[in-house]
């Protein structure tokens, strides 16, 4: 569990600047190497499990971990065993600190 997991988002109500394209790079080595920069504000990652039970019960999961933290991801599961995951900070049109907590933490349900 690295440092990131640890900490909690906090409402973003637009008031912060996005990342800048040096911050997104810092921050994406301290996050699984599978996550993709999406058009520069985006963070998407793919999960294949091997049912649809799994997966519905990795959705459910991210959902709660979700609500618990205030920041809610985009989450298309798909070809019955996959999932999509795509994180940005909708209120800055970009990305910020709190998708990657979110990023980690939800890679955290995975070891």
């Amino acid at each position: 569990m690295n440092d990131l997991s640890k900490k909690h988002c906090v409402p973003c109500e637009g008031k912060i600047k996005p990342f800048d394209k040096i911050e997104v790079k810092e921050m994406l080595e301290e996050v699984d190497e599978n996550w993709m920069l999406i058009e520069d504000k985006e963070l998407e990652k793919n999960y294949v499990f091997k049912d649809f039970k799994d997966a519905l019960n990795f959705v459910n999961e991210v959902g709660k971990i979700a609500e618990a933290e205030g920041h809610h991801p985009d989450i298309n599961l798909h070809d019955y065993k996959k999932v999509t995951i795509r994180l940005s900070t909708h209120a800055i049109s970009g990305l910020s600190e709190n998708d990657f907590i979110l990023a980690s933490k939800i890679d955290g349900l995975k070891d």
